[in-house]
């Protein structure tokens, strides 16, 4: 299967860096996903999750705030303001914060609720992206 390099960077700390065989994240423009020869592009990122799956068929998920993706023909970069990972996430702390006033705590409550349950039920389908990554589009 093919690879590309990647890697999830928070400004105050490096997440992750390896090969995976897709990365997808939530942009301004929507959800992309960038397999392996994916045409270059620069994305900004909204409060949302970030979806890793390595070489070795892990699935990462990480809760993401802000930033931006870059995507050569050889990298994917994902360079976020503030990242952890979903099972870092204090679940019942985050759930609580889905009703908060300040909407900076709301937007972060919303996207760490969304990468936890994103991980742990694994909703994540890659049957569309295999298929589409076979043809080698």
């Amino acid at each position: 299967m093919a690879e590309i390099t990647a890697e999830l960077v928070a400004v105050e700390r490096p997440l992750w860096k390896g090969k995976a065989t897709l990365v997808s994240a939530q942009t301004t423009e929507g959800e992309i996903g960038v397999l392996p020869g994916h045409q270059p592009l620069l994305g900004q990122l909204v409060n949302g999750t970030v979806t890793i799956k390595t070489a070795d068929g892990k699935v990462l998920v990480a809760s993401v705030q802000g930033g931006f993706i870059s995507v050569s023909t050889s990298k994917v970069s994902i360079l976020a303001d503030k990242a952890i990972w979903a099972d870092e996430v204090n679940l019942s702390e985050a759930e609580s914060n889905l009703t908060s006033d300040d909407p900076a705590v709301k937007a972060q409550a919303e996207s760490e609720v969304r990468a936890a349950r994103r991980a742990s039920t694994k909703s994540v389908s890659y049957t569309h992206l295999r298929a589409h990554e076979t043809r080698g589009n």
